[in-house]
């Protein structure tokens, strides 16, 4: 129990926060006063808690002294503390603050979740500098794509909103729909890019440890159908200006095909088949 106990902390602490932003920004009409930004403030900072008490478990749990533990637990954890990680930076250069109520209960599930499945073997080959590049780079990209689909799920429910008229005083103070869109397609750039990279640094490990280009497998099936897909959502942005509903679809498709290909598999490795 002492184990689970800081992990249920980290939880709670994430859980609290998603339950007061949500308390203050989305469960309330129209005719509630916008907070005062000394108060976003407190609460922008107010993230560095859980997030703090997060890098600490992660990295007692993920480095250990026969290498990197970076099971389904770990990994899910990892990105989403990532995630949290690049939201709150990047909430000092964009109004990223709709996505607090979406990102926090995520992040309050993915922080528990080393407890409840823990790595009982370090990852194979990580004395490898291109395999700790590729994962450096691949979970840059998973955290990116995660908020995407976050920020496109929000932008949705913006747009859903608007016909109905009364708006939640988060979304009253979002920015305008093609702002957010820009800052979408922004995101998915970056994703892309980094996602580019990820398999292309996947290839040069896999040259350094087995001597071909890729190991044909559901994981590199997967990891090259979700790159099609955003490829296909950019070219459909740049040639047809596809936009709304159309993104919506293309970069949570995007998005859950990147999910099968790594999460998906380790889960089925590790929770299903009960092997590491």
């Amino acid at each position: 129990m002492s184990g689970i106990l800081p992990y249920l902390i980290n939880a709670l602490l994430y859980a609290g926060l998603a339950f007061h932003f949500w308390r203050t920004r989305w469960a309330h009409a129209v005719h509630t006063e916008p907070a005062a930004p000394s108060h976003d403030a407190v609460e922008h900072y107010a993230v560095l808690v859980p997030l703090g008490l997060h890098t600490v478990l992660l990295a007692q749990s993920a480095f250990g002294t026969h290498g990197l533990y970076l099971g389904i637990g770990n990994a899910i954890s990892a990105i989403l503390w990532l995630t949290v990680l690049i939201y709150w930076l990047g909430n000092f250069y964009y109004k990223l603050e709709g996505l607090q109520a979406l990102v926090m209960p995520v992040a309050a599930l993915a922080s528990f979740l080393p407890a409840v499945f823990p790595s009982l073997q370090p990852l194979p080959n990580t004395e490898f500098a291109a395999l700790k590049i590729h994962l450096l780079i691949a979970m840059f990209a998973y955290s990116l794509f995660t908020i995407a689909s976050l920020h496109v799920l929000l932008m949705a429910l913006l747009e859903r909103r608007l016909h109905d008229g009364a708006l939640p005083q988060m979304l009253q103070r979002l920015p305008p729909l093609l702002a957010m869109e820009t800052l979408l397609f922004r995101i998915i750039w970056a994703g892309f890019i980094l996602l580019t990279l990820t398999l292309a640094s996947g290839v040069v490990f896999s040259e350094e440890l087995f001597g071909k280009a890729a190991k044909f497998n559901h994981k590199t099936v997967f990891g090259v159908a979700s790159w099609i897909i955003f490829a296909a959502l950019l070219t459909g942005r740049h040639v047809y200006g596809w936009r709304g509903r159309v993104a919506v679809r293309w970069t949570l498709a995007g998005f859950l095909t990147l999910v099968l290909a790594y999460i998906g598999s380790k889960f089925v490795l590790e929770v299903i088949l009960g092997r590491a």
